[in-house]
Formats: structure tokens, sequence, C-alpha cells
């Protein structure tokens, strides 16, 4: 592939369904391949999106294709960031030029965009379960069909993996999996596992060398077939050393491998193999993340896991000035706070570069571990550290953090163990999609008893509030912060409490009670309600849980109380407002806004922010009307769903 790709031709614009692959010849396939490497670094380079995986996949995605009959077969992908190639050859070409933005394609499967897609997975570790009850419920209702999971390397650091091969290996199912093994998730893959298929990658040779013994062997008969099968078994020996067969034949699944995964020959082979099998199967392929485009080879840190956003094609980098993120701003002050107290540790979930952890573990290796895609793991090993002493920091995005509830519930609160959860993209973070919007940590975890959570509104608040929380001993904490860049700095006009007033007007008709990276939204819808002649006090209360006593002293103090969060309205901040001015017995009426519980479609934050009414206008005009019922003696209606 060339380093300067051009918009491709040819074959691929002859490619608009899985079947038409299985009419070109060897060669014609690899000319294929190396358009849709071209197409793939064209289209992303413009739009962001998950480059690294995709480039890899390349041959494995046609092999799987050519082999299976989707959409009757089903081809599940875990995750599923890794399934451009398959998007491109079920015929989603046209829709790269809008991946990942309000209208285009999604940057994982979906169900609305094809038949050729099942799950809209883009949390690890999940495929393996979905395969497991596809190929029973095809079995029992007599369907010769065979269900396909390609699953990373990564993923399997997963528990969720292994409890489904525990299942899928008491089965005869036709269920074949693919382990992509390119070393990495987000980071180099780490674990047990992710050691035993180094081993085999650093080791390619014996294979070679067994079949040199056996040729020379050959002109002895003799000794020779005696000697060969002495030196078969002792190269047995160390295969079984250095490979994961034996692993995953004792848990009685059949294995194929490895196979060159750029190797589409042999990737067919293996599959058909695999196939005909029609028992569960799996099939090992070693592959390389970023493979043909060199920017991609030669980044060490994620081989373009997945650039956010344009970047330049012949140099790989991003064309967007750098700004300051909200998670180099985290990592910076952990890394400061870690100078300080020896008993802070940081844990995250094979993602160290995307949540700032590899900061800290750049200067302090030895007090920071990288558990891989596993989560719940993550929770409860804190606890334990926390047992022992020290202070863990478990970083993780917001989305990922819903997977290890139970944990944070029952094995670090209950505990009372002082463990800081530092929850990224957390909010709406828009080209992702649903499966990656932060909006359910401040209602989901707002429901266990003794935990903290804060929400800083910019630089200083972050800082200030990463300490504050590294500071509790009785208990947890959440700290969430959204991504992209930090928002401009907000100083507040004064502090009562914990609570900081951003804005006073003369009279004090609505309190206006903004969470965290909405300040900045608090303050414009403040000044378009001054506008119209309404005093409006904003308040930022850093710490929404639990809701501070200064806070419902304010509202007691104003007509109405709003309140504006990046997180569902149902069990969000307004609600636990609402409750907490009850419970003190002030009989101010509030109305909150949110985003609404769903699974919204992806695009820009704005974008989405704009379509659910959560802008300033938008909330400046129903105040503006509610304010003016209050004036006229009306009650105050609820607040319809957004």
């Amino acid at each position: 592939m060339s380093d300067s790709p051009s918009t491709p031709a040819g074959l691929l614009t002859t490619i608009t369904t899985p079947g038409d692959l299985k009419r070109l010849t060897a060669e014609q396939l690899t000319l294929l391949a190396a358009e849709i490497r071209d197409f793939l670094v064209t289209k992303v380079s413009k739009t962001g999106g998950h480059l690294g995986p995709n480039l890899g996949v390349v041959e494995m995605t046609l092999a799987l294709h050519r082999v299976f009959d989707s959409p009757r077969d089903k081809i599940l992908f875990d995750t599923g960031h890794q399934a451009y190639v398959h998007k491109i050859v079920t015929g989603r070409q046209e829709g790269f030029d809008l991946l990942r933005r309000r209208g285009g394609l999604t940057g994982y499967p979906s169900q609305a965009e094809s038949e050729h897609d099942l799950i809209e997975n883009s949390h690890a570790s999940t495929a393996l379960s979905y395969a497991d009850g596809l190929a029973k419920a095809f079995t029992l209702r007599g369907e010769d069909r065979h269900v396909v999971a390609v699953v990373g390397d990564g993923a399997l650091t997963g528990g969720m993996c292994w409890e489904a091969l525990n299942n899928i290996a008491a089965t005869k199912n036709k269920l074949v999996i693919v382990v992509n093994d390119n070393g990495r998730s987000y980071a180099p893959t780490i674990g047990g596992l992710a050691d035993h298929l180094s081993t085999l990658r650093l080791n390619p040779g014996y294979e070679k060398v067994l079949d040199l013994v056996k040729d020379a062997l050959g002109q002895t008969p003799v000794v020779g077939k005696p000697v060969f099968e002495v030196l078969h078994a002792v190269k047995r020996g160390i295969k079984d050393a250095v490979s994961p067969q034996p692993m995953f034949e004792d848990l009685g699944l059949k294995y194929i491998g490895p196979v060159d995964g750029h190797d589409q020959q042999a990737m067919e082979s293996a599959l058909r193999r695999a196939k005909g099998f029609n028992a569960p199967v799996i099939v090992h392929a070693v592959t390389r993340k970023g493979y043909g485009y060199r920017p991609a080879e030669q980044d060490e840190a994620d081989c373009l896991h997945g650039p956010g956003s344009a970047f330049d094609v012949e140099t790989g980098k991003l064309l967007a000035a750098p700004s300051l993120k909200w998670t180099k701003v985290f990592a910076d002050e952990l890394v400061s706070i870690a100078d300080e107290r020896p008993d802070v540790v940081g844990i995250t979930a094979a993602m160290a570069e995307p949540t700032g952890i590899a900061a800290l573990a750049k200067k302090y290796p030895e007090r920071t571990y990288d558990v891989g895609i596993a989560e719940q793991h993550a929770a409860t090993s804190a606890a334990g550290l926390a047992m022992g002493g020290l202070h863990p920091v478990v970083a993780v995005y917001a989305t990922f953090l819903n997977r290890a509830f139970d944990q944070v519930l029952l094995d670090v609160a209950m505990h009372k163990l002082p463990v800081t959860f530092v929850l990224d993209r957390a909010g709406i973070t828009g080209p992702d999609g649903p499966s990656h919007y932060g909006i359910w940590d401040m209602s989901v975890f707002g429901a266990v008893p003794g935990l903290r959570i804060a929400a800083p509104r910019d630089e200083a608040t972050l800082r200030e509030e990463l300490r504050e929380a590294i500071a509790v001993g009785d208990g947890p904490t959440i700290l969430r912060f959204p991504s992209g860049a930090v928002a401009p700095d907000t100083p507040a006009v004064r502090r009562v409490g914990p609570v900081d007033v951003l804005r006073e007007g003369e009279k004090k008709d609505i309190l206006l009670v903004a969470v965290g990276s909405f300040a900045g939204l608090g303050l414009e819808t403040a000044e378009r309600l001054a506008e119209q002649g309404y005093g409006v006090t904003v308040a930022d209360p850093r710490w929404v849980r639990p809701v501070p006593a200064e806070l419902t002293a304010l509202a007691a103090e104003h007509r109405l109380v709003v309140t504006v969060e990046d997180g569902i309205r149902a069990g969000g901040v307004g609600d636990a407002v609402a409750a907490a001015l009850r419970d003190a017995g002030v009989h101010v009426p509030l109305r909150d806004f949110g985003v609404p519980a769903g699974f919204h479609p992806h695009g820009t934050r704005a974008e989405i922010l704009t379509s659910l009414g959560l802008t300033a206008q938008d909330i400046a005009r129903d105040v503006t009307e509610w304010v003016s019922r209050l004036d006229a003696g009306d009650a105050v209606e609820e607040q319809p769903a957004l």
C-alpha cells in the first residue's frame, strides 16, 4: 500500500454484496485488499474513527465472507470497532463519507444499517455469549446455520469470554470462534493469555524446522520414521509449551492455528476446515494492527487505533490544532498527587493512554496496574488494594463502569473503602454512539450508599476535586468529566460550603443548578433570562451526590429551582435535589433538564444536545413560561419528557 492513498477504484467498486467476493481469483483478492486499505485511510482521514484495528482485519474479513454466507450465517465482531471492512463488503461503501457523523454510518455494527449486522456491540467480551445463545437457538430450531464470532485477543481478557467458552465447549453447535491476535486492544494486550500468545508469535520457526527434519529423515526409511516420531513428540512438547492449543482443547474446544491473518488463502483454508467440523472450533489468526499503512505501523502507542478527528494521510498526524483535554489535566494532576502520596496507585482496564493513566505508569510503573478489559475485576481488585492501605484511582470511560455496578456497590462501598473512580467521557460523547454515552453514572451510582460524586466544570475544579476525592478516607468517590477540550475557566463569585455560586442577580427568582461541564450552558441561559427581567442565581454544586445542604438552603431563597445536567433525568441530579428539598421541608418548585433515557443516535455533541433541547435558547424559553405562570399565580405544570 502507498503512504499517500488516493480514492480507490477498480475491484472495490464492483463489490456490493458478500457474494461478489466468491467469484474473485487469488490475485484479485490481493488487489482488493490493497484497495480496501486505501479506501479506509482515505475515508477515516476525513472523519476520524477506528483505523488501526480495521487495517489489520482486511484479509480475515474477506475470507470470512467467502467461506460463510452472511446474513444467513451470523458474523459477530468483538469488539464492533473492527467491523469497517465488514461494512464495506456488505454494500455500505457510500456511507463512509459520513462515518460517525449525524445521519451517516455508525462506527460499530448497526441493525438499522444492514441485515448483515446483528449485535450493536462496542463493549468488549460479549460476542461469545451472544454466539453461544444463537448457536443453541439454531440447533434447537433445526436450522443449518453457522455462527462466527470474531474476538480480539484483548476481549479475551474479559471474564464473560471465559464464562461463554466454558458453556460453548459443552455443546456440539456450529460455532466458529476466530481469535484476532494482534497483541493489542487499545494498548498492548496484557495478562497470562497474552503472554502465551506472545510467546507463540516469537517462535514462528518450529513448524519449518519440523518440515526440514521430516524431509531429511525421509531419505532413510529404516530409521527415519521412528526418529521422526520421536522428534515429532519433542516438537509437540515445544508446541504445548508455547501455544494456547492445550488450553483450549482442555476446555473441549478444537483449535486451528496459528494462521497468518494477512494470508488470504491460509485464512480461507482454516475457516473452511473449521466450518466443516460442525462443532465449536477456535481459529487463531495472528495479525498486525495498522497493517499496510506506514504511519499506523510506526505508531507505537496504539497503531492509530482511533484518531478522533481528521488527520494528514502522509503522516497520520491530526489536523486540528491541539487543545487542552480533560484527560490531560487529570493525568498531570494525578502524577502530582502521586509525587506527594506514595499510597496512591492507578488502575485501568486496557485503556491506559485514553484515560490518562499512562502518565502515571510512565513515572511510577510499579504503582500502576492494567487489568485488561475487566472492569469488574478492576473494581474489586481496587477494593483489595484499599484494604491493604493504599488509595486506588480507577480510570475508565463512564459507560464502562456500568459493567461493575455490583462490585462498586458491595465490594467497595459496603466496606467503606477509599477508592476513587475517575470517569472519562462522561455525558453525551457524540460520534461513538449510544453505547459510549456516559449518561448513566449519576443515576446508577447515585443509589450507592456512602458514595460521593463530583463533577468539575473546568481545569481548576478538576484538579481541586480530584484532590478532594483522593483525600476521602471513609468510602468511594467518583470524579466525572466529558471528552474533548476543557471548558474555559469559570471563576466563582463566592463559595458556600462546597457549592460555587457562579452568578447572582439582584432578585432571587430562579436558582439554576448547573452540573459540571454544563456550567457554561447555565450561565448562557441565565443571561437570556436576565434579559427578560428575571433574577437568576447560577450555582455549581461541585459535589452532586450527596446533595449539599448549602444547595437546599440556596433553593429556599428562590421562587423556582431549575437543574441542568449531562446525564439521564431519571434518577439524576434533578431527582436528587428534589428529594433533598422535600427532606429539608423546602417547598420551592423544581424543574429538571437532562438527557431522556434512551439510545440516542450518534453525531457531534452539539448536534445531539440540540436535538434533545439542551440549549440555552430552549431552556430559557421553558423557564420563562414557568416563571410567567408563577407570576400569574398559576401552578407550574410538570415538565413534559424531553
